[in-house]
């Protein structure tokens, strides 16, 4: 009975730690000529040195950056469709539509 006792004990001690993922979050806007994202994560880290890629709509890759130090990437805008993804390796990536732009 002891022994179930602590492993339930370890249980509900353990549970909240899963309920804890972060998830990647990512905004974008114009900033003069540029496009900047800001990325980072739901419980607010930054995401400095990550990968941030530009894609075309037919999934060609048109440009990728790295997030500076205030975690942000920096884009030319490309003529046509495109969409901007933070893929931080881990639950679904951060996206970010050209029409969310209009």
């Amino acid at each position: 009975m002891i022994l179930c006792n602590k492993w339930l004990l370890a249980l509900a001690l353990l549970m909240p730690l899963a309920a804890q993922a972060h998830y990647p979050v990512m905004d974008c806007g114009r900033e003069g000529n540029e496009l900047v994202c800001k990325e980072g994560y739901s419980d607010g880290t930054l995401a400095s040195g990550a990968e941030v890629v530009m894609y075309s709509y037919d999934d060609e890759v048109l440009l990728t950056v790295k997030a500076n130090g205030r975690s942000e990437a920096r884009f030319t805008e490309p003529e046509g469709e495109f969409y901007i993804r933070f893929d931080a390796g881990h639950e679904e990536p951060a996206e970010f539509d050209y029409a969310e732009l209009l």
